[in-house]
């Protein structure tokens, strides 16, 4: 793979589970790393004290601007973007409600969005934008419409991107990972869930990798941030518009 070092990368929700993975990756790879989130976590504060953390809820545009007008004044230009914030939670259609509603998609897709339009004017004639979509995103899943539909608008809006951005030398790539064991990821394991019944939320996942995918198993945080630290290098010159899964063959295509 090509060197990929001394970069300017801003990453959202990059304080725990995949977002902290990445984060760690660009790091050790001695890139300058700004993370936007709406707190810190204790491995972040322990594991990324190289990282500049930027107080940031994408749901709000003037959050997402400074965070881009911060690591853009301290750095000159921001080489990539990956865009990690999100929400996951499983609720049937009849428990849905108008917050619920804009929450996921405020913050899954208004976020992303916003996000990619800042950064793009803070990228000088090349760019990388990551959008961390998810195999929700590429296929339907009980009691998981808002989510799922958020996902799918992800996916759509990185080909989109790809093709508008393109002209300014900017590649537009999305990463779709299957189930992540995170902590967040297990927390919400526990709601509407159709499958998990009375399994433990980690015993479901161990089970349901071994069961649905190719490699009986499921990906983890640090290779979603290989595949990311991938399509962000020079490796990857002529990919973009493209939505990658990283689920270990459950959804082979």
């Amino acid at each position: 793979m090509s060197e990929l070092k001394n970069k300017t990368v801003v990453i959202t929700g990059g304080t725990q589970g995949i977002g902290l993975e990445i984060v760690k990756k660009f790091l050790i790879n001695n890139n300058n790393v700004f993370v936007g989130s709406r707190s810190e976590s204790k491995a972040f504060k322990k594991e990324c004290s190289d990282a500049t953390f930027v107080k940031t809820d994408v749901k709000k545009i003037s959050d997402i601007e400074n965070l881009m007008q911060t690591a853009s004044k301290a750095a000159g230009n921001i080489d990539v973007l990956i865009n990690n914030a999100g929400i996951s939670i499983w609720k049937k259609l009849e428990n849905v409600n108008e917050n619920f509603f804009y929450d996921i998609i405020d913050t899954n897709l208004k976020g992303t969005v916003f996000c990619c339009k800042s950064a793009a004017k803070q990228m000088k004639n090349k760019g990388i934008i990551i959008n961390i979509a998810s195999l929700a995103g590429k296929r339907g899943s009980k009691n998981n419409s808002i989510y799922v539909a958020s996902k799918f608008a992800v996916v759509g809006v990185t080909q989109a991107l790809a093709k508008e951005l393109g002209v300014y030398g900017i590649r537009v790539n999305s990463i779709c990972p299957v189930y992540i064991d995170t902590p967040s990821l297990l927390s919400n394991l526990s709601g509407d869930h159709p499958e998990v019944g009375n399994l433990d939320p980690s015993e479901f996942l161990k089970q349901w990798g071994k069961a649905n995918s190719a490699l009986q198993r499921l990906p983890s945080g640090s290779e979603c941030a290989d595949a990311c630290f991938y399509l962000a290098s020079d490796s990857s010159s002529a990919i973009t518009g493209q939505n990658i899964n990283v689920d270990c063959g459950v959804l082979p295509q």
